[in-house]
């Protein structure tokens, strides 16, 4: 298969892509079953005038520690997907690795906001992609083996958003008539049914807060993404080694759907224009990122 360059001469990677009742895209490579990443959150975007799909990753060690953070981004057309992780200032010039879970993600335009679970919305920059090299690139990716390959692409932190929840996902939110909104749900992951599920505006001023307007506790266990159309709401919710369970309805009325998510469903995000539902399962060997297309979810633009 030919190659396709990003600037600095990074290689896209290929991903295989199936279409039957569902989109379902695999990675044919070590991710598909590593168990030092993990992928978790989802959202769509425009990635140098091409539709694209981002997907972020966790990396930990063998005590579970939080090690490093990417992203990446899928040409959905090409099947391809590149690499870019996640870095922090230091506040001395240096770059050291997002030591975060990145369960959700929610994109507009060069910013990118990602759930830190337990430590707000982090906030990236990707109008200003970095390059870097040997040794800090090993450590940004929290490898320390000199296998890892030489150079990198990073995106840093710009804001830390302070939210009064746990952060654990991040979904957008759309109108009626399916225009994006500069709003976000954010929520929390709890094994019971006390998690919540806030809705935001997200600030476009530097020192300005995100601005809460609405909360709902929909009473559902293991809640891992939502998004919101209009007035409907859809919530996914993992179920162990089970098909992950899509929740919908009004926001005091949410229900099982009869179609299931990928088995360890994350986050969830709305693809308008191509009607479909995306999500992804974390599980090695049964890593798969899936579009259910809206005409098997009875949806109507």
């Amino acid at each position: 298969m030919d190659t396709m360059l990003w600037p600095f001469g990074t290689t896209w990677r290929p991903v295989r892509q199936k279409k039957r009742d569902t989109v379902d895209l695999r990675w044919l490579s070590a991710r598909s079953w590593t168990q030092r990443w993990y992928p978790q959150g989802i959202d769509l975007g425009v990635w140098h005038g091409r539709r694209t799909l981002a997907v972020s990753w966790f990396r930990q060690d063998r005590a579970g520690q939080h090690l490093a953070s990417r992203v990446a981004f899928v040409d959905l057309e090409r099947s391809r997907h590149l690499d870019i992780l996640l870095a922090v200032d230091d506040g001395d010039g240096e770059l050291v690795p997002a030591r975060i879970h990145a369960g959700g993600l929610a994109w507009f335009d060069d910013r990118l906001f990602v759930a830190a679970t337990g430590r707000g919305i982090w906030e990236f920059d990707l109008s200003k992609i970095r390059r870097v090299r040997g040794p800090l690139a090993r450590r940004l990716a929290g490898a320390r083996s000199r296998g890892w390959r030489a150079t990198a692409l990073v995106a840093v932190r710009t804001r830390v958003h302070p939210v009064d929840l746990r952060c654990s996902y991040l979904g957008r939110v759309f109108d009626d008539d399916g225009t994006p909104l500069r709003r976000v749900l954010i929520g929390e992951y709890r094994t019971d049914e006390s998690g919540r599920i806030g809705e935001f505006s997200i600030p476009d001023e530097p020192d300005a807060r995100f601005v809460e307007h609405d909360r709902i506790s929909p009473g559902i266990r293991s809640m891992q993404g939502a998004v919101r159309w209009g007035d409907r709401y859809f919530v996914s919710q993992s179920d162990r080694l089970r098909p992950g369970i899509l929740c919908r309805g009004g926001r005091a009325a949410l229900e099982r759907d009869p179609v299931s998510l990928p088995v360890g469903c994350e986050d969830l995000a709305l693809d308008l224009d191509a009607e479909l539902l995306w999500s992804l399962g974390e599980h090695p060997w049964r890593r798969v990122v899936r579009g259910i297309p809206f005409a098997r979810l009875q949806l109507t633009r």
